[in-house]
């Protein structure tokens, strides 16, 4: 997990080197600008005004009478403040463009590293998805990246002027005294030990933090989605409560956090402070016996001073550096999960063809199976339909046929091809997926039809629709095809989107088309009239529906009858009413409910 980490941030930093470069060449121009005013001083004290040298080098003494004249700074002692300005505006201008430099490197290091993160997603098997929360794949997508850019902007640089200042600091000040400037940094190593134990609790706070705000995700999430049957079901209230619960966990997390980070800044204040103190006192007493000069004092003092706040930043630097690993790590995580793997000799063969399922099984946990020993054959073009209780996995087979799940044991060949052969791709393409559960989008309705054929022509358009029954309601909307639906199809009813979604499945170029329960929400009649429209249009489609009606099922080529993973039975409808089953009691039942309505609606 490390190693991944740590190639990952050698990838941002490597991809962004441009900016990082120039920003740290403009970092360590700002640090060492920091240290010429304390020297311009301890100059102007000790030489132009005492007695003492100058502590410049020679070279830049020579050049300063070369381009000013001999004898001109002691004639023009204002030179000096003219200086100190012009030397704070270069910081100024220096630790703009590192800032901006900075900003640009991480804005376009976390652009990348969102891009990754979503490319690879997409590519995620569906079981994936299945599994994983979605609040917390949005906290790694959004809040995560969102750290490690925060880190990259800010502390990167800082860290480098941290060192650049310590450096710095120690070449100027060891030539003074050695034994001064020990004295000064005499508390440092104490900070420097005190930030790295700091470092171990915070970053194990933060990681507990980051995990319960990922669990508030998830509970948002899930409640906005589902808001609909929180209302039906009078549940706001318990939503509140858990909502509320996600939010006091994550709240006392970031507390937990800010203590520690309040401590830090505390204690390791008061220990820069002590430090200042002993430097000042060493100093005056040096410069008292006449050891170091009134100069030296000014530049040791003013350069610890400096130190104390870089050293004390160490903490901050650490912190969230320790947040960006936890970060990375939970990045790394998804980016570790395996893609379905590429295809390059994958074939794209004619799909309307015989399918045939010999002895097939799957199972998502081991011990656990989900279908078992399947068998069956599909002529091209004719409709199989699927009946089964809750659980008898009806959706686990026809999702074999998208390659959402590949089996565990058996093969499922189409046209003597078997299917792990044929392009994912290609294969999803042509195989037409209706979801019991229709997800549209935020969009127009037309723009939901037409979502995998943007180029599509009106007339495709309303074929769709008219096929799916869709079209007399979408006519009768206010604003017809342009009607806006809301995001997951809110505005519109149950039977609505199942329509919309069949029309939009139409509109691929489909082979196979499967309806997974997807008319569960229309009236009998409307049922009878979309599979009607569908015999008349899709000529040579081999065509699954799973269902629970046996008016859906009755005119199918093929019937099977899925028990516990097991096909019980299979044959047509006269078939399995001739005999004992699941199918034939279910028919009873059914055929006995029509009857007694009938009975009603001529009484009444």
């Amino acid at each position: 997990m490390h190693t991944q980490r740590n190639r990952l941030m050698g990838t941002l930093l490597r991809k962004n080197a441009r900016y990082f470069a120039i920003a740290f060449l403009l970092t360590a121009l700002t640090s060492l600008l920091r240290f010429v005013t304390p020297a311009l001083l301890a100059e102007l004290m000790d030489h132009y005004l005492g007695s003492e040298p100058s502590r410049l080098p020679a070279a830049v003494n020579r050049a300063v009478e070369s381009l000013l004249g001999p004898g001109f700074l002691e004639r023009n002692l204002w030179a000096f403040g003219v200086a100190l300005v012009a030397v704070s505006l270069i910081g100024g201008v220096s630790s703009f463009y590192r800032g901006k430099l900075s900003s640009m490197g991480s804005e376009s290091a976390a652009l990348y590293l969102r891009n990754r993160l979503y490319d690879h997603i997409q590519k995620l098997p569906y079981d994936y998805h299945v599994k994983v929360e979605t609040g917390d794949l949005l906290q790694r997508c959004t809040s995560d990246i969102n750290t490690v850019r925060a880190f990259l902007n800010q502390q990167v640089v800082a860290m480098l002027n941290a060192v650049f200042m310590i450096v710095f600091a120690l070449s100027l000040m060891l030539p003074i005294s050695v034994k001064v400037t020990l004295y000064s940094l005499s508390i440092t190593p104490v900070i420097f030990i005190f930030s790295m134990l700091f470092f171990r609790l915070v970053i194990r706070a933060f990681r507990r933090m980051d995990e319960a705000e990922a669990k508030m995700s998830t509970v948002l999430q899930e409640n906005l989605t589902g808001v609909r049957v929180v209302r039906a079901f009078g549940q706001a209230s318990n939503e509140i409560d858990k909502f509320d619960a996600a939010s006091l966990e994550h709240r006392n997390r970031g507390i937990k956090v800010a203590d520690l980070e309040a401590v830090y800044w505390a204690l390791s204040g008061s220990m820069g402070a002590v430090q200042i103190l002993i430097s000042l006192i060493v100093c005056i007493v040096e410069a008292s016996r006449g050891i170091i000069t009134l100069g030296d004092l000014i530049v040791i003092t003013g350069y610890t001073g400096m130190l104390t706040w870089p050293i004390r930043q160490l903490g901050r630097i650490l912190t969230e550096s320790g947040k960006s690993m936890v970060a990375l790590d939970r990045i790394s995580e998804v980016l570790r999960t395996k893609q379905e793997p590429e295809e390059p000799e994958a074939l794209r063969p004619d799909l309307r063809q015989d399918i045939v399922f010999d002895h097939v099984s799957l199972y998502y946990d081991k011990g656990n199976d989900v279908l078992r020993d399947i068998s069956f054959t599909v002529k091209a073009g004719q409709t199989v339909a699927i009946l089964g209780p809750t659980g008898s996995g009806k959706s686990s087979l026809v999702h074999l046929l998208q390659r959402l799940y590949e089996p565990r044991s058996g093969s499922i060949t189409i046209g003597g091809v078997p299917l792990d052969r044929i392009d994912r791709a290609y294969l999803r393409s042509r195989v037409g997926l209706v979801l019991q559960s229709s997800f549209l989008y935020s969009k127009t309705i037309r723009e939901n039809i037409a979502i995998a054929a943007r180029d599509a022509a009106q007339e495709e358009i309303d074929g769709a629709a008219r096929t799916a029954s869709a079209l007399e309601f979408i006519e009768k909307s206010e604003k017809g095809y342009d009607t806006v639906v809301g995001e997951r199809g809110v505005t519109l009813s149950g039977g609505q989107k199942q329509r919309v979604a069949i029309a939009r499945t139409l509109m691929k170029n489909n082979d196979i088309l499967i309806f997974d329960d997807s008319l569960s929400a229309v009236d009998t009649q409307t049922d009878a009239q979309i599979r009607q429209a569908l015999l008349s249009g899709e000529k040579g489609v081999t065509t699954f529906i799973i269902s629970h009606r046996i008016s859906t099922l009755s005119r199918a080529d093929l019937i099977l009858v899925l028990e516990d993973g097991r096909i019980t039975a299979s044959g047509t409808h006269e078939e399995l009413i001739s005999r004992p089953g699941l199918y034939a009691r279910i028919n009873a039942i059914q055929s006995g409910l029509e009857d007694t309505a009938s009975a009603e609606t001529e009484v009444n």
